[in-house]
């Protein structure tokens, strides 16, 4: 027979659930309205350094406030130096470049033997711009993509950027649109993939084009040279001041590289968060963002310090118009989700003088190309063994190979070991080493960091104080020479219902993506896996 089983009346059963759910923390607690608006921004080349250097000097609203309302994350690591279209890539998406196929801003293309976008799409055309690019792509789905797809495609997601494929990778596949600066011309441009043109960007093209202002426009401290702190006395004596002459055919690459590109981006955003309902509806909007604060690469001294400190000055200012706009004209920031995440410093920086007797060289990539051939011939026989050279990374013929019988990844050590032997060279690796994790000082994180389907046959770390010439760019650059420089940036969370605090252990920049998702409730990125970071 059944046992008797207690009875309860429907009051002491209420009561019995009520108590055992005060006794789970959290079980019955009312969650927090989930943020309106988020605002994703990316910084290149953001440094803790600098940021505690200059903090006296920022004012009260731009990255003080971050870093005392919001979590202060002090590493955030990319595994390696990382540019910004494959940094962007890995915050988005949570993913590596392994994984969603960003390894760089361009890759090499074997059958025409030169370089083209990693995001280059035949399919797509340019407004403004004679760019055709896409978002195809970009292997994974990224943090704007999970939004739209969370509100049915309600909610909102734009981006803004001095660079194309910044602008596309935040974007991402169901964005509504990416608007970048032309190298060219100078205008706001976009691609055909995204059907959303917000008006904004085309006024300034037609009423207002950076073509003209720039006749104009100066780039001068901020303030009063004696005040930037730090600074040896020679540097105060002639305070910087920097011009874009129609003569000068770099005018538009000078102007990105500028603390001024940042102030136009910037004020686009305002722009955008006045004139469109972001963060004003009953679903929740995103606005993507990226700034610059690499060094300044087209001064006349190497020693750019004044021109990055009234980078970081002015980028301050701008996010304190940033967050007045969304306190204004948007939802508040009582409602919004802010994340300011930096990427690594550029590894290619300005040669310091002459006069400091610095070990320089000059790495002829023409050179090495026709030397390893001749030295490839000798060997096999005759034959053009060697395809090209593009962002460090050597291209073997691999039709040539097959049809000789050859085995590639013979070939492929032959090469590395004929390289490691020239001057500017301090180490080579063949792609197999690469992927069996054989390759640097961080071989987990070189390989996740590569995209094998693109990458060359053999990857070659510059000397440090080395200069890379004859790459066959179609463009004239500044002189730069290689640079180890660090694997992380810190980065901020601004979130409601999350308490400042400060995060000293490093944190995998993958993380920030499956993060930013758990404060939003939905899901991750889908080649996010790692867990998000418990706020």
């Amino acid at each position: 027979m059944a046992k008797n089983l207690p009875t309860f009346s429907r009051n002491s059963l209420a009561a019995l659930i009520l108590g055992a759910s005060a006794a789970m923390p959290g079980f019955a607690q009312e969650l927090p309205q989930r943020p309106q608006l988020v605002v994703g921004i990316v910084v290149e080349g953001l440094s803790d350094d600098y940021l505690e250097l200059l903090r006296s000097h920022f004012g009260a609203n731009g990255f003080r406030r971050l870093a005392d309302k919001g979590v202060t994350i002090r590493d955030v690591d990319f595994g390696t130096p990382l540019d910004g279209a494959a940094s962007t890539a890995l915050l988005f998406t949570g993913a590596s470049p392994a994984v969603n196929g960003v390894g760089s801003a361009t890759i090499y293309d074997r059958e025409s033997r030169r370089p083209q976008a990693t995001l280059h799409d035949e399919a797509t055309i340019g407004n403004f711009t004679s760019e055709t690019l896409s978002p195809v792509l970009l292997g994974a789905s990224t943090l704007s993509d999970e939004l739209r797809i969370a509100s049915g495609g309600l909610g909102y997601a734009y981006s803004i950027a001095a660079d194309p494929a910044e602008a596309i990778i935040m974007a991402g596949h169901a964005g509504n649109s990416a608007f970048w600066i032309n190298d060219l011309t100078g205008k706001w441009a976009t691609t055909t993939f995204y059907r959303d043109l917000p008006q904004k960007p085309q006024e300034v093209n037609h009423r207002n084009a950076l073509e003209y202002r720039l006749d104009t426009l100066q780039w001068v401290p901020l303030m009063a040279i004696e005040r930037y702190p730090d600074l040896p006395s020679y540097k105060k004596a002639y305070p910087f001041r920097h011009t874009f002459p129609r003569s000068d055919k770099n005018r538009f690459r000078a102007y990105k590289a500028s603390a001024a590109a940042n102030s136009d981006i910037a004020s686009m955003a305002v722009d955008y968060l006045r004139t469109m309902p972001l963060g004003k509806r009953d679903v929740t909007d995103m606005l993507a963002l990226s700034f610059s604060l690499d060094p300044y690469p087209y001064s006349r001294d190497a020693d750019s310090r004044p021109e990055l400190m009234d980078s970081y000055l002015r980028l301050d200012r701008d996010l304190g118009r940033i967050f007045d706009a969304i306190d204004a004209a948007g939802p508040g920031m009582d409602n919004t989700l802010v994340f300011v995440t930096g990427t690594p410093l550029t590894r290619r920086q300005r040669r310091d003088d002459e006069k400091w007797a610095i070990p320089y060289g000059e790495f002829s990539s023409r050179k090495a190309v026709s030397l390893l051939n001749m030295y490839l011939m000798a060997i096999h026989g005759n034959g053009e063994w060697v395809s090209g050279y593009h962002d460090s990374q050597l291209f073997l013929n691999h039709k040539l190979i097959k049809e000789r019988g050859k085995e590639l990844a013979d070939i492929r050590t032959e090469a590395a070991r004929f390289l490691e032997r020239m001057s500017g060279v301090s180490h080579a690796w063949t792609l197999d080493e690469v992927l069996s994790r054989q390759a640097s000082e961080n071989p987990e994180a070189f390989r996740r960091n590569i995209v094998a389907a693109t990458a060359g046959d053999v990857f070659i770390a510059i000397a440090p104080g080395w200069q890379e010439i004859d790459d066959d760019s179609d463009t004239e650059a500044p002189v730069t020479v290689s640079r180890a420089v660090a694997s992380t940036a810190p980065a901020f969370i601004l979130a409601p219902q999350v308490a400042p605090r400060e995060i000293s252990a490093p944190v995998d920049a993958r993380a920030i993506a499956p993060t930013v998702c758990r404060l939003l409730r939905i899901r991750s990125p889908n080649g996010a896996s790692l867990p998000p970071l418990r706020l």
